[in-house]
């Protein structure tokens, strides 16, 4: 059994990455900031008869994300796998996109990637450990009215790459994973794409990922 850590994992994709990491017998642990939203899955992974737990955490803050980590060291939780899910965008026309919205973008999507993986880094070295990053096709090419969002991305994406570099000679590794869009809540708040239901699940995505990772650098999915 490994532990694995899935930020975001309230719904979408993170929820349904734990679901079928959990039936495969490893122990989930899911952030997020609703809890109500993190107890409903965990619940779901429980009834089905596999392990689980879960944390509020925001990870845009790095106080916040110190105290999961110092909380998980205490509870004796060690982790084997961390999985950087959490994300949220802003579309539009630069010129129109509000400068909250863009530093809520970069602060979840880059900030908190890199605040756990700092944190989790020197564990997960430990133990041959690995860092997932779910990065999406938005940090591969550009893309109209999404400029904050894929600079979040590409920013994640040379973040992944330079820690395969440091990460060279210590057993620990590196995974960045490239998707495209999802018929999920993500776009509930914008009419970037008007149709959403022309997109995969969460689930295929989810088990799209799992049926092609085997510890690669790289796994694109539908690009």
């Amino acid at each position: 059994m490994k532990t694995i850590v899935i930020t975001g994992g309230g719904s979408g994709l993170g929820a349904e990455l734990a679901k079928i990491w959990a039936s495969q017998g490893n122990h989930i642990i899911l952030i997020g900031r609703t809890k109500e939203k993190l107890q409903n899955v965990c619940n779901t992974i429980k009834e089905s008869g596999n392990s689980c737990a879960y944390y509020t955490c925001d990870v845009s803050n790095f106080n916040d994300t110190k105290r999961l980590f110092t909380q998980l060291h205490n509870e004796g939780q060690s982790i084997d796998m961390l999985v950087n899910n959490a994300g949220t965008g802003a579309f539009g026309q630069l010129e129109d996109i509000d400068e909250d919205a863009i530093h809520n973008v970069i602060d979840t999507n880059v900030k908190g990637t890199i605040f756990l993986s700092k944190l989790f880094l020197p564990e997960l070295k430990q133990v041959d450990g690995r860092i997932m990053n779910i990065i999406s096709t938005a940090g591969l090419k550009g893309k109209k009215h999404e400029t904050v969002y894929v600079a979040s991305k590409y920013a994640i994406r040379g973040f992944t790459e330079s820690l395969w570099k440091e990460l060279e000679g210590t057993g620990a590794r590196a995974t960045a994973v490239y998707m495209g869009g999802m018929d999920t809540p993500f776009w509930s708040s914008t009419d970037h794409i008007k149709d959403t239901s022309r997109l995969k699940s969460p689930a295929e995505k989810a088990k799209q990922i799992i049926d092609q990772d085997d510890g690669q650098p790289e796994i694109f999915i539908d690009r």
